[in-house]
């Protein structure tokens, strides 16, 4: 099951982790978002305890996506030792997001 991340945790949950950790940036209203939805699902359940992966409802969690200039969704950035180290952008297979992950553990 993905992670919620929200203005509250982020700090403590992706910034402090010393995990790779995967954050989708999506809103409910977002059809691209809904559609690459269950691929971060299963990437959370396939990497479970190797990669931290999550969703941050863009909508109800202003300050993280203006923090990282989130202006199109969905927005998936990959963040490692508090830094972004890769993003993608708009809704793409899995493979894609799997290339990157194992690319950057």
């Amino acid at each position: 099951m993905a992670l919620e991340f929200t203005d509250a945790n982020f700090q403590a949950e992706v910034i402090n982790s010393n995990q790779l950790t995967v954050i989708d940036f999506w809103a409910e209203w977002c059809g691209p978002c809904r559609a690459i939805g269950p691929v971060i699902e299963e990437l959370a359940k396939e990497y479970a305890g190797k990669v931290k992966i999550g969703k941050v409802n863009v909508d109800v969690n202003p300050n993280v996506s203006v923090n990282y200039g989130i202006t199109s969704i969905p927005a998936i950035l990959f963040i490692k030792g508090g830094e972004v180290v890769d993003k993608q952008i708009g809704a793409v297979p899995k493979s894609v997001l799997d290339k990157k992950i194992q690319s950057h553990m």
